[in-house]
């Protein structure tokens, strides 16, 4: 019969994590919180906060900023979606320090600073080319539109469609 190591659910764990020590230099995350910390104008986002007098504290544009710009660039567009990578995963863990803003306040941050976040994300990326933290890597986007078999305009019968086609 074979013999298997004992397993336990119920432990209890203390894993020291410092949180700076995951975003390795040379990755697009570490780019992203020096470029952020160091090199990008945040005026025109702080300016837009208005909770001087009354209000809670806002939780500081530098971090939601630098969640949605690593969210897109790994293809996480979706508000939830980028709270719960904020929660889940160790890389948005550290580039927030830790900070779980809820997927309402990443959507209201996204929709009132969406001109400035698509010019910051262009200047990032540039930036990061500058540095040749790339890795020689391509960006490019594709506006071109094709329609597909399957669209309006070939749907229909099997008669009209070799009428169509031909």
């Amino acid at each position: 019969m074979a013999r298997f190591k004992p397993v336990s659910y119920a432990q209890t764990l203390m894993v020291p994590i410092v949180l700076e020590k995951q975003l390795f230099p040379g990755t697009l995350e570490f780019a992203i919180r020096h470029l952020i910390e160091t090199r990008i104008d945040m005026s025109l986002f702080e300016a837009k906060i208005r909770n001087d007098e009354t209000g809670r504290p806002a939780y500081n544009p530098k971090i939601i900023l630098k969640a949605v710009l690593l969210a897109y660039s790994r293809g996480i567009i979706g508000s939830r979606k980028i709270e719960q990578a904020c929660r889940e995963n160790i890389t948005f863990m550290a580039i927030t320090a830790w900070s779980t803003p809820d997927h309402s306040t990443i959507a209201e941050f996204i929709s009132s600073m969406q001109e400035e976040i698509m010019f910051l994300f262009r200047d990032v990326l540039l930036i990061c080319e500058e540095m040749e933290l790339l890795g020689g890597t391509k960006f490019s986007l594709d506006g071109l539109k094709l329609s597909s078999n399957v669209s309006k305009e070939w749907s229909g019968r099997k008669s009209e469609y070799f009428k169509k086609s031909f």
